[in-house]
């Protein structure tokens, strides 16, 4: 067990999960949401997506609150999968994670576009076809230190503006769902989006994107000892955040729908904030909402940086990295090396330019696809060899969902390959392949110099964790 301390509460672990995965895709993807499939196809859409990644996240549920420890996926993977799965399944999410968090450090620069056109001033260099500027960095730089700091401070203060960030996000969502209710599409002489479009193709198109934008909720795993929440509640909150995402983006594809005629959203950049101003017909109702897409990054940025250095401590604990990047703070107790790590990277992310970090977010989406596939065959793997586990949080028929799970996890996968719509590119895989080959290379060095520390570690934590749930058991008069 570690020595972080529990300051996460119900709303604290809900605004965690929902603010990683409402980050400002929401802005900027919905016009073609509605453009592939209709309205009610881009809902139909994501109550379907939604639904598989719900199943993904039950099986979650229940192993964070059978295995309330820093890291979430690192513990599940090894107790039914050996130390090297573990490994792999850590590496692989863990490159998700600093992808989503060195990305965000690029939108807010390129969002600062929308309120201060022109303001980029001092080029730098092209990469990748992108021209890179001295104030965009700035900004970028700036945001990424100003989160790192609040990280560093301790879980309290990043929970803090955590809530704060999802309430304006949630104000603005609820302002823009009104204007939808209100708007009367009938006022308008240009052609609204139709209830379908493309029919079973126009919403697989959509079903496609779905998956990648509820990408988050996992995070809850990986702070779960810093949870102060009975352990049922911890698998039920985690569903429930994952519940809101999913109304809140079928909230969102069908205010666009109905307050942006078809033709602009073709033509629209910010589709959902030029469907924010047609419904209460005014430019100040677009900027609005572009603030709360600045609060989507904020959100997500924090809420990933969250779990990525909880999931780095974990690692480095277990011997698996560095001992440093195990080390916590004397004041804030907050694991200090990990944060100061991810969130140097992402500082330094926007001298890449923005095309760079795309390549680098798809391939980090593979990764963390991977992890979704090893947390899936661990849950059923547990369900066989270890029948009687205490389960605080027990999803029903789980042999049945664990074997759904996989599939789903799976297909996924499939997602990514040659072919595929959402298929990676040359780069892509290059530079996933770059990151395993690290990671072999730090795996291979940390576990031939320890790998007996490394095993004793997990043993004692399973062990640990073991003597916890029986104590939980008579805690709860259930033995």
């Amino acid at each position: 067990m570690s020595g972080l301390k529990k300051s996460l509460g119900m709303f604290d672990i809900i605004a965690l999960a929902f603010g990683a995965m409402v980050g400002w895709g929401w802005v900027v993807l919905a016009g073609g949401w509605v453009i592939s499939a209709g309205i009610w196809g881009a809902i139909l859409a994501f109550i379907l997506g939604g639904l598989a990644v719900i199943m993904i996240g039950i099986t979650y549920a229940e192993l964070a609150s059978s295995m309330p420890l820093t890291g979430g996926e690192h513990t599940y993977t090894y107790r039914a999968l050996g130390i090297h799965v573990s490994f792999i399944c850590s590496w692989s999410i863990l490159f998700g994670y600093l992808s989503v968090v060195a990305f965000e450090a690029v939108a807010l620069p390129t969002v600062v576009e929308y309120f201060i056109p022109n303001y980029n001033q001092g080029f730098l260099w092209n990469i990748a076809g992108w021209d890179v500027y001295a104030t965009w960095v700035a900004v970028g730089m700036v945001g990424s230190i100003l989160v790192t700091w609040l990280n560093v401070r301790g879980m309290e203060v990043s929970a803090w503006f955590q809530k704060l960030a999802v309430m304006g996000i949630l104000f603005v969502g609820i302002l823009l769902f009104i204007g939808a209710a209100l708007y009367n599409p009938s006022s308008s002489t240009a052609v609204q989006a139709p209830a379908f479009i493309g029919g079973i193709s126009g919403i697989m198109a959509v079903v496609v994107m779905v998956p990648f934008m509820f990408v988050g909720f996992d995070v809850i795993p990986q702070a779960a000892e810093e949870i102060d929440l009975t352990r049922p509640n911890i698998g039920k909150f985690l569903i429930v955040s994952l519940i809101i995402a999913v109304l809140w983006y079928i909230g969102v594809a069908w205010s666009v729908g109905r307050t942006l005629p078809l033709i602009q959203a073709q033509n629209s950049t910010l589709a959902t904030a030029d469907a924010m101003t047609n419904a209460w017909h005014g430019k100040w109702a677009g900027i609005l909402l572009v603030i709360g897409g600045v609060l989507g990054i904020l959100s997500s940025w924090n809420a990933f940086l969250i779990g990525g250095s909880r999931l780095m401590y974990a690692m480095a604990k277990a011997h698996m990295l560095p001992s440093f990047l195990g080390k916590l703070h004397p004041k804030y107790n907050t694991p200090v090396n990990a944060i100061l790590m991810i969130g140097g990277l992402a500082t330094l992310a926007p001298l890449f330019g923005r095309k760079m970090l795309v390549w680098i977010v798809d391939a980090g989406g593979f990764g963390i696809v991977i992890a979704y596939t090893c947390v899936a065959i661990s849950f059923l793997v547990l369900r066989y060899r270890e029948p009687n586990m205490v389960r605080p949080f027990k999803v029903p028929m789980g042999k049945a969902m664990g074997i759904i799970t996989i599939i789903l996890s799976l297909g996924l996968l499939v997602l990514y390959f040659p072919g595929m719509p959402s298929a990676l590119i040359g780069i892509e895989w290059a530079i996933f392949s770059f990151w395993m080959l690290l990671g072999i290379v730090l795996y291979g060095y940390a576990y031939s110099k320890d790998s007996v520390k490394s095993k004793a570690y997990m043993e004692a934590e399973i062990t640990a964790l073991k003597e916890l749930n029986i104590q939980w058991l008579k805690d709860n008069k259930l033995m």
